[in-house]
Formats: structure tokens, C-alpha cells, sequence
């Protein structure tokens, strides 16, 4: 059924709460990701490259279940039924000062 991308799961209505912020890394709106579906993308990983939700910091860590429900329930599907979209470790970005300390503490152990 997702990879029919003709099927017809009726038009985009907007909602009182589209407004929401479900990715806060990467400010992705229940309304985004709702009409998102409706424009034929209809797979998480679809709409993660599309939208960013998932990519930033914490990789998805905090929204990835919420954007499934979402997406499950503009398709009329259950959440299990969507195919899974690559997880990722939490990152952040680390200064090279902290790298050059690493270095240093290293040539000192070795004297």
C-alpha cells in the first residue's frame, strides 16, 4: 500500500494544532509533516530528508515516534506498518581545543 503512490488518503485539512513543534532541533511542525504525507511522501525516511525532522542534534532521539504517529495516521495505517527510518547515535558537535587537550595528555603520558 506505501509504495502505491496513487492512493487517495483524501485532502489536506488543516488541524487546530498543525502549529505544534514536534522536532525541536530542527523547528519541523505537525502541519509540515501532515502535509508533507499528503504531498506523496509517505515514508519516514522520505519526509526526513525532506523535512529535517530526525537530523539534528539529538538524531530523532525525541521526535522519531511522534512523527511515525503522525505519518501512520494521515495514511489510515497502524505505526508498526511504516518502514523503519535508519537510526543514528545522538551527536554534538565537539570544539578541536578538546581534541588538541587529548594530544597533549597523550604526549605527556608517553615522557
Amino acid at each position: 500500500m506505501l509504495n502505491d503512490r496513487n492512493i487517495d488518503i483524501g485532502p489536506f485539512v488543516p488541524e487546530e494544532d498543525d502549529d505544534r513543534l514536534v522536532c525541536r532541533c530542527e523547528e519541523v511542525t505537525k502541519g509540515e509533516i501532515r502535509q508533507a504525507v499528503h504531498a506523496g511522501l509517505f515514508e519516514i525516511a522520505e519526509i526526513r530528508r525532506y523535512l529535517r525532522c530526525g537530523m539534528g542534534l539529538c538524531q530523532g532521539q525525541t521526535c522519531a515516534k511522534l512523527v511515525q504517529r503522525i505519518v501512520a495516521n494521515e495514511l489510515h495505517v497502524r505505526p508498526s506498518e511504516l518502514p523503519p527510518a535508519s537510526s543514528r547515535s545522538p551527536m554534538r558537535p565537539v570544539p578541536m581545543k578538546e581534541f588538541a587537550k587529548e594530544g597533549e595528555a597523550a604526549e605527556n603520558e608517553e615522557c
